[in-house]
């Protein structure tokens, strides 16, 4: 170039730098006519290094921006690619400059290259996309206009060129000489576009903070998931996690593009899963016939896992969207989820507990349906991790131990009986049904109530509802797969005893049957040493024997067999006894509830049928003898037993018995109560007993023995009362002269309890004296003898 050339692209007024890249573009045009090649390059050689690169001068840099831009136009779209690594990288460099004139010009140059380069220019397309990317937060208003412009020549030659161009550069033709035989052989085609060269730039720089530099990759990432060619979908795992997070911009116009982007994403997904399931449900499709989307690989696995950890952020959107996806992917790849299935579990249950209701909702339709898939298929990954996570999310448990006195503990079982009785007299004056129930509030939840995830109100708080639904998982698991389930029974006993003390009865419930569900699977030692465990844990827990036991034991024997249930706990508490004594308070407690529940609950209908028919089978015989043997530990208790099962000689003797130990107030209450027994529906056999008093002589003796006992309270004149009733069909001093009179026959049974019930009482009664002793020996201090005459 001539030195005026020279001083007219570098003078300061734009027009004048104008007509020399004009006058330049002519020169450049007369080198291609004349294939003077070589001065083609020194020109663009001077432009480069004295001008472009010139970062002393601002006016030069212009000068040489221009005179590139001009260069290109010359050249045109034949021969610009020859030279459109020399011309474009000055360009690119001039970006990165403080004057944003340079910033302005380099985009007004580099819009004229690329409109020459056109498909050619894809080569570049990574570094114009960072620049771009920076220019469109620019501070200069004049430099942003300028990229926009620019941004929108490059989206139209992507969507025209990105799938099909193939640079000519790269597209050369090699010889090769073999021996004189010249053969030729043409590169493999190379596109000009790689979108696996653009997703590491874009991994990048979608973190990009600037709201207008995340609208500006939220449009390419929707221009480029347009093009069908390209499969960007492939390549969602590389830039979804960041997306999600524009869905928390400050700028709402990122918020809507992100999420109108995402479910055309999700949409995607969808359409292309249809796509390969044709060839599946339909047969009359040829199966060379292509179909695009059938071969677009989806990395479902990574996907999930970042959708996963999304549900743990603390933007509502995000994890509506999210949940919204999960639930989408599940039915489509359901087989992506197995592993990650322990991870997404334990967020999903918190989610469930959401104030939000429109989270909550979503989180438990995914919840049911992937309990759905895990019940229904065969599931082996992580399945301990599994039942891990769910019982640690049990284990946060609010223990709160109220320690209580014994004797109230007693009083309050004796007030709730009286309460429970008045329910019974209730319900037989009533027609609606033969049968009676407890109206303790126990006993309010209906077993099969599996509804409760949608009245969120009548759950105490968040947590219970996260355990409810853990128990729904774990019952689910017990029942696919018992045997692996037996295998972390332990740490399970632990844990479910310990969320016994609950305050909301559904968790009760559910606990229960999770329980009842393990030890139907187990042998009769591993059912022993959970009852044993079952009684340590009421010992230690004052507060839960006091409120929850009779419920926790009422529900056990409903899911367990009765009987099996009552041998195995009179087993337990007879070795209490016997290898510490001073358990006797808590046993008595123990053998009260179970004497009461024995007696009025519905749950133990058939043992209390057994027990009453006594058909003196071997099996009966064990049974009789375990619970005999327990209740003899309190009296009252070992009373109501003997009169059930129609033992009136026993029921007589122990009464005769009883007089020979201390009756304390207690023991009277609880022989009150007897008395109100006797007259619910229960006791009916015992009352029409009556109208034989010639066979059940001893029935008479013992009730009256009651009658001598209590004192004249309300109790005693029901009695009396009961008694008179019948008067008039005995005569009792005949009676005891009359030979008919049948003895009871199983004296050996009566002897062999009356035995025991006088070795409880005669070691209660040795430890009451000790204690009484002790007592006397703190309080009093020794007398002065001195002083006695």
């Amino acid at each position: 170039m001539d030195k005026s050339l020279k001083r007219s692209l570098t003078d300061r007024i734009y027009e004048k730098r104008k007509l020399a890249a004009l006058e330049l573009e002519h020169i450049i045009s007369d080198c291609i006519a004349s294939n003077d090649f070589d001065k083609i390059n020194n020109i663009i050689t001077q432009l480069r290094n004295d001008f472009a690169y010139n970062i002393h001068d601002p006016y030069a840099r212009y000068g040489g921006l221009i005179g590139l831009a001009a260069i290109s136009i010359a050249l045109g779209s034949n021969e610009l690619p020859k030279y459109l690594n020399l011309i474009i990288n000055p360009v690119i460099a001039c970006f990165g400059d403080n004057d944003s004139n340079v910033r302005y010009y380099a985009c007004e140059a580099l819009y004229n290259i690329a409109k020459i380069a056109k498909g050619e220019i894809l080569l570049y397309f990574n570094e114009i996309f960072d620049i771009l990317s920076k220019l469109v937060a620019d501070v200069e208003n004049s430099v942003k206009n300028a990229a926009d412009i620019l941004d929108t020549l490059i989206k139209d030659i992507v969507c025209d060129k990105a799938t099909n161009y193939i640079s000519i550069i790269n597209n050369n033709i090699d010889i090769i000489d073999n021996n004189s035989n010249i053969q030729s052989y043409e590169q493999q085609s190379t596109k000009a576009f790689s979108l696996e060269k653009f997703i590491p730039l874009l991994k990048e720089r979608i973190y990009a903070t600037n709201t207008y530099t995340r609208l500006f990759i939220v449009s390419w990432l929707i221009l480029l998931n347009s093009i069908p060619d390209l499969q960007l979908i492939s390549f969602l795992p590389s830039f979804l996690d960041p997306l999600l997070s524009y869905l928390k911009s400050p700028l709402k116009d990122v918020k809507i593009l992100t999420e109108n982007f995402l479910k055309l994403l999700l949409q995607e997904i969808i359409k292309i899963n249809e796509i390969k399931l044709l060839p599946i449900n339909n047969d009359n499709i040829e199966n060379d016939i292509y179909i695009p989307g059938e071969d677009t690989l989806i990395d479902y696995p990574k996907i999930i896992d970042i959708l996963i950890n999304n549900l743990e952020s603390n933007d509502n959107l995000i994890k509506s969207i999210s949940l919204n996806w999960l639930t989408t992917l599940l039915s489509i790849s359901p087989k992506s989820f197995n592993l990650l299935i322990p991870k997404l579990l334990i967020i999903l249950l918190k989610i469930i507990s959401n104030n939000n209701s429109n989270l909550s909702n979503l989180a438990q339709n995914l919840n049911t349906k992937l309990m759905n898939l895990i019940s229904s298929n065969n599931y082996d990954s992580n399945f301990n991790l599994l039942i891990n996570n769910l019982l640690l999310e049990l284990s946060y448990n609010n223990n709160n131990n109220n320690s209580n006195n014994n004797n109230h503990m007693l009083n309050n079982l004796s007030n709730n009986l009286k309460n429970n009785l008045k329910n019974l007299d209730n319900k037989n004056n009533s027609n609606n049904k033969n049968d009676f129930t407890i109206n303790d509030d126990d006993d309010n939840d209906d077993d099969n109530n599996d509804n409760y995830h949608r009245n969120h109100n009548n759950i105490d708080n968040s947590h219970n509802l996260i355990k409810l639904n853990s128990l729904d998982w774990l019952i689910m698991l017990q029942e696919k797969d018992s045997i692996k389930f037996m295998e972390l029974n332990d740490k399970i006993f632990i844990i479910l005893l310990k969320n016994l003390n609950c305050s909301n009865n559904k968790i009760i419930n559910k606990i229960l049957i999770l329980l009842s569900k393990i030890l139907n699977n187990s042998n009769d030692n591993y059912f022993n040493n959970f009852m044993i465990d079952l009684l340590t844990l009421f010992k230690k827990d004052s507060n839960l024997l006091n409120t929850k036991s009779n419920f926790i034991i009422k529900k056990i024997c409903k899911s367990l067999n009765s009987e099996k249930v009552y041998i195995s706990l009179s087993h337990v508490l007879l070795k209490m006894f016997n290898d510490d004594i001073s358990n006797i308070d808590f046993i008595k407690i123990i053998v009260q509830i179970l004497n009461n529940n024995l007696i009025i609950a519905p749950e133990l209908n058939d043992l209390r049928l057994k027990l009453t028919k006594n058909d003196n089978t071997n099996a009966d015989s064990i049974l009789l003898t375990n619970l005999f043997k327990c209740w003899s530990i309190n009296p009252p208790s070992l009373i109501c037993i003997s009169l059930l099962t129609s033992n009136y000689s026993l029921s007589y003797k122990i009464i005769n018995q009883m007089v020979n130990y201390e009756i304390n107030i207690n023991t009277l209450i609880q022989l009150d109560l007897l008395i109100q027994l006797l007259e619910s529906p229960i006791f009916a056999k015992l009352r029409l007993d009556l109208l034989k008093p010639i066979k059940n002589i001893n029935l008479f003796k013992c009730l009256y023995g009651l009658l001598m006992l209590l004192p004249q309270s309300n109790s005693f004149k029901i009695l009396q009362n009961r008694l008179q009733s019948i008067s008039s069909i005995i005569n009792l001093p005949n009676i005891e002269n009359n030979n008919s009179i049948n003895e009871e026959i199983n004296q050996d049974f009566d002897n062999e309890v009356l035995s025991f019930f006088n070795n409880c009482q005669t070691s209660l009664e040795l430890i009451n004296k000790d204690e009484i002793n002790n007592e006397i020996i703190n309080e009093f201090q020794p007398l002065d003898t001195s002083s006695i005459i």
